[in-house]
């Protein structure tokens, strides 16, 4: 009851101090609120109309190989989702969005409400996404809705973990991509959490 209570709070207050926000999620969206693992973060958009991404984010060229523009959709039966269909994932107790950068990457910043699993660990993972060990290597019959995303459009790790998921037997239809990821997250000026910058 009392978390019920703290959380009507916490929106409350996030509607009473957003209500009058010119930059909104969406018209009738100011801003939203998630659990994370350190407790509730209200997602928003930077009110400076003047904000400009920068560093690392600005950058609009990457060599290729490694960093080559990917696909709309990772792999067959994956849905590609924007930022409110993640904010609807981040909402949902039954869903799990994960970062699948580095960690060093995820500590610099990360969404909130995101937990980290690199993609190179996706598969020592799986049992944390419902997945049950089994003789053959893993059950995912009772596999969690999850959403993946990583730094840019040309970042590979979600699309790698992905495609390793599927082949370890993770049903395509439980999981989402979120191909914006952090670059366009922060282009839009939502909310980070981490050492952001």
């Amino acid at each position: 009851m009392k978390a019920l209570t703290l959380t009507f709070a916490l929106t409350f207050a996030a509607l009473a101090t957003t209500a009058d926000a010119d930059v909104r999620i969406t018209k009738d969206m100011p801003s939203v609120i998630v659990e994370t693992d350190n407790g509730p973060v209200e997602i928003s958009r930077i009110q400076d109309q003047e904000n400009e991404i920068d560093g690392e984010w600005a950058r609009t060229s990457r060599p290729c190989p490694n960093f080559c523009i990917q696909p709309n959709s990772p792999a067959e039966g994956v849905s590609t989702i924007g930022e409110l269909e993640l904010i609807a994932m981040l909402q949902d107790p039954d869903a799990l969005v994960l970062d699948s950068r580095t960690p060093d990457w995820f500590e610099g910043g990360t969404i909130p409400g995101a937990i980290n699993i690199p993609y190179t660990y996706i598969l020592d993972n799986l049992g944390q996404l419902g997945c049950e060990p089994d003789f053959d290597g893993w059950d995912c019959s009772e596999a969690k809705s999850v959403a993946l995303f990583c730094n840019g459009i040309w970042c590979g790790q979600s699309p790698t973990a992905i495609r390793n998921m599927i082949d370890a037997g993770y049903p395509a239809n439980r999981i989402s991509y979120y191909r914006g990821v952090m670059q366009v997250w922060r282009m839009l000026g939502l909310t980070v959490t981490g050492n952001a910058q």
